[in-house]
């Protein structure tokens, strides 16, 4: 907790603070100097770094190293900090009897210094009983003077060591904010816990902070920590909903041993394992293991389904009706509909949960549109957005990104939004917690691009969905998964009772486009004979992994001669690093399109990247305060340097279509370069010309749903090159389905006990209803259960892969653990009687 020798310091008061991130500790100070041990000058001196509730005109010590900033000049980084305590028993009976202490006088100031000494502030801050020895001090006046000398002092020892620990300012906050001035005592005790309760620490920072505190390798704590790390984790790698129980216990012992090189008995880890299943903090059905937020996610899904199937089967409009206003439609709007097309509209008007799919070119667009117009003509609605300033539209249309949503607001002429903006959320929401969304208002709900959904976002999504709404989702099937875990929309296109039509007859391409069945000659599983030969359209140059880098080079210098923009050329990569990898890409793509040679442009560098005026960029996460969305493509319009911005730190000014967003340097992670991005990220997204190189060296990658989604992606003209090889690999290389129980989940929910009914009732109003908080203090005052089922009887169960734990009992006495279990029906003796009986209904 104490500077290191090596460290310069500076004394001085807070002049001003120019800059505070409120998200993080994060800021920027001017200090007036009175003692310093550096052969420095001046009076004051800029100090960054990450502090609590640091005050102006307070005096504090501050620890680190002088740099000289290129642009900014002299500045003091700090890695410590304090405040100045009274020096003398004089200074601290005046500090305690002023007015940041109200109720407490001199007389009662002096019986403190009398009792505690010159190191006063400290010993209450480690034992604030003591403060109970000294007569006349009120239980109210007692937490009110531990409240403000921790506010004051208590707050400034956590940071500083938290960054002893290494943890930045971002994650600081957040420990902070769960554990409070519980934080450095939490981590001593447990740092593993953090990988249980903050979101964005993993397995290897505990355990290096677990190491240097001198926590055993085979400690219990580390091996649980391992377990609820990996569970996570590598449903984020694999898109799997679960894992198998020897699969789980094979990875975690790599995880433990790779990280200390301490062999660990696997049959420890395996009793660990039944041990969180008991406490609830994994789930376990027969050998699967589910981490908890997934396990209720599916669950939530399936539940919303049948609650949206238990409606009316089908909305009634009169046949006559619905083919009069058809041919209206198609007089006003001049087309005439496909009968693929118009069988679709007619079956997704009358259902009130309908699935429309299809690949590019068979029309989904029309059809969207087509339901739009309908509903709008049958239910006598106005789509005159204008007209409802009081009231909600009663159309919603929405998708997973901000450019998906665009597309479907060009196409209908009506408001569009993405899911996110759709629900209230602000994107940063916990995923391992279940958001409870606002209740959506209004007939038609229409989502697109429904394969990018991931099971969290779904699960929210469907719980804000009301008894009255109709709702269509549409979506390519062949595309590639979500990101999130899951595969929402595959699994939903397996359940019968969910009325869907696939639209497979191709309508685009009167204009001679090769890409159109080139896409579908791929989602067959093969490469069409021409498809080495150039189109007018398409071509294709046949190069090795080291000469793509150049070869694009020429493609993107004679596009830009024959007037494309930045914005109208996508290269698509589905790797990050190597010569032909993503990073290597968007430099030399900058360097064509906004090069700084002669040094006149305004330019910053932020890791590795420079970003100057004019250049590409990417959205890397949600940000809904700023109508901006992960995969939102803008462009950089303005640089402000720190000497000129009010914050003394410099911010990019970066353009999405009309709406401006300004980021500050701590916020620039948010962001990246996109003249070249990965194929996930362009999904959602069309492009007028699409690059994409595809090289053996992607091997692990190639993937016939990679391929045809890159391929999608493209309007107008596509080029491709590479190793054929590459190419054939993909199309033959079917992706693994992902491994999820939705399905059984959605076609297993009638009869599902009421105990289970009541496990997720019961999960879901905790995650709801409780901050987080609340959850710590309720662990810390809470002891342990023993746990009374045999472990070596649990592990044997569960690792041998036998469909279930037997659990019997010859004891006619209810207990926690046999409900738990679900081997004894919680409602026994209830009648036809339901928790959700109890339940509040929304007005």
């Amino acid at each position: 907790m104490y500077p290191l020798p090596e460290e310069s310091y500076i004394v001085g008061k807070v002049a001003a603070i120019f800059f505070k991130n409120p998200n993080n500790f994060y800021k920027v100070l001017l200090v007036k100097i009175t003692e310093t041990d550096m052969n420095y000058n001046e009076k004051e001196i800029v100090v960054t770094g990450s502090f609590g509730n640091v005050q102006e005109e307070e005096v504090y010590r501050f620890f680190g190293e002088r740099f000289n900033h290129p642009k900014y000049g002299e500045q003091f980084k700090a890695s410590a900090y304090q405040k100045e305590q009274p020096t003398s028993e004089n200074g601290l009976i005046h500090y305690l009897s002023s007015d940041k202490f109200p109720g407490v006088g001199k007389k009662t100031a002096e019986k403190i210094v009398d009792l505690l000494g010159e190191e006063a502030i400290d010993k209450i801050l480690d034992d604030p009983a003591l403060l109970k020895q000294i007569s006349g001090l009120t239980k109210k006046k007692r937490e009110m003077l531990l409240d403000t000398v921790r506010l004051n002092y208590g707050m400034d020892k956590v940071i500083v060591g938290l960054n002893r620990y290494g943890f930045g300012s971002q994650l600081a906050f957040a420990i902070y904010q769960t554990y409070k001035n519980d934080t450095l005592d939490v981590i001593e005790e447990n740092p593993y816990q953090l990988v249980e309760d903050i979101e964005g620490i993993g397995f290897k920072k505990a355990d290096n902070i677990a190491e240097q505190l001198g926590i055993d390798a085979t400690s219990g704590k580390r091996i649980r920590a391992a377990i609820l790390h990996q569970i996570l984790q590598q449903s984020m790698e694999t898109g799997n909903t679960y894992i198998e129980a020897k699969d789980l216990l094979e990875q975690v012992l790599h995880i433990l041993e790779s990280s200390r090189p301490v062999e660990i008995d696997p049959e420890k880890v395996a009793n660990v394992v039944i041990e969180l299943v008991e406490e609830g903090k994994i789930q376990q059905e027969d050998t699967k293991l589910f981490e908890n937020s997934l396990y209720f996610a599916e669950w939530g899904i399936a539940s919303s389904i049948e609650r949206l199937l238990q409606r009316k089967r089908e909305i009634h409009y009169s046949e006559n009706k619905i083919n009069k206003n058809l041919r209206k439609l198609e007089k006003r709007l001049d087309i005439i509909y496909g009968a693929s097309q118009e069988k679709a509209i007619k079956e997704a008007i009358c259902a009130p949960l309908f699935i429309l799919t299809g690949g590019p070119g068979t029309g989904k667009t029309t059809v969207i549109s087509g339901i739009v117009q309908l509903f709008a003509e049958l239910n006598d609605i106005d789509l005159d957005p204008s007209k409802y300033s009081e009231e909600t539209f009663p159309i919603l249309l929405a998708a997973p990104t901000g450019r998906a949503a665009k597309r479907m607001n060009e196409t209908t002429g009506l408001p569009s939004s993405t899911i996110h903006r759709l629900l209230g959320l602000n994107g940063r929401e916990n995923k391992a917690k279940n958001t409870a969304p606002k209740e959506l208002e209004g007939g038609l709900l229409i989502v697109d691009e429904m394969s990018m959904v991931d099971t969290w976002l779904a699960n929210t999504l469907f719980k804000a969905i009301p008894d009255n709404m109709q709702v269509i989702f549409v979506g390519d099937k062949d595309q590639l998964p979500s990101v999130g875990p899951g595969q929402v929309l595959h699994d939903l296109l397996d359940i019968v009772e969910i009325p869907q039509k696939e639209l497979t007859e191709i309508y685009r391409q009167e204009d001679g486009s090769s890409i159109i069945p080139l896409a579908h000659e791929i989602k067959s599983g093969q490469l069409p004979d021409d498809f080495t030969q150039n189109q007018k359209d398409r071509s294709y140059f046949s190069c090795r992994v080291g000469q793509i880098e150049p070869l694009i080079s020429q493609v993107v210098l004679k596009a830009k001669q024959k007037g494309f923009t930045p914005q109208d050329i996508q290269v698509l990569a589905p790797m990050y690093k190597g010569p032909a990898g993503i990073n290597a890409l968007n430099k030399m793509m900058q360097e064509i399109f906004n090069s700084n040679t002669d040094k006149t442009k305004k330019e910053v560098t932020f890791n590795d990247t420079v970003y100057r005026i004019g250049d590409k960029v990417l959205q890397l996460v949600n940000a809904p305060e700023d109508n901006v969305f992960n995969g939102d493509m803008g462009e950089i319009t303005g640089i402000i340097y720190a000497k000129d911005s009010d914050d003394k730190v410099d911010e990019l000014v970066i353009a999405f279509d009309a709406n401006e967003v300004t980021y500050k340097r701590n916020e620039w992670n948010k962001i990246t370069l996109s003249y070249c991005c990965s194929i996930h990220k362009a999904q959602g997204n069309e492009f007028k010309m699409v690059i994409l190189p595809m090289v053996n060296q992607y091997y692990r990658m190639l993937q016939r749903n990679l391929l045809y989604t890159a391929v999608t992606r493209s309007k107008e003209m596509l080029i491709l090159l590479g190793e054929t090889s590459a190419y054939k690999h993909c199309v033959e290389q079917v992706s693994t389905l992902r491994l999820t129980a939705l399905k059984e989940r959605i076609n297993g929910i009638d009869s599902i006990s009421q105990a289970m009914r009541l496990k997720i009732l019961t999960y879901e109003n905790e995650q709801e209803e409780a901050p987080f908080e609340s959850d710590y203090v309720k662990r810390k005052n809470k002891e342990k259960e023993p746990h009374s089922i045999s472990a070596e009887k649990a592990t044997s169960d569960l690792f041998a892969q036998e469909p279930e734990v037997s659990l019997t009992t010859t004891s006619t006495q209810l207990t926690e653990k046999l409900i738990k279990s679900q081997t004894i029906d919680p409602m026994i003796g209830m009648g036809e009687l339901s928790p959700y009986d109890f339940q509040m209904v929304k007005q």
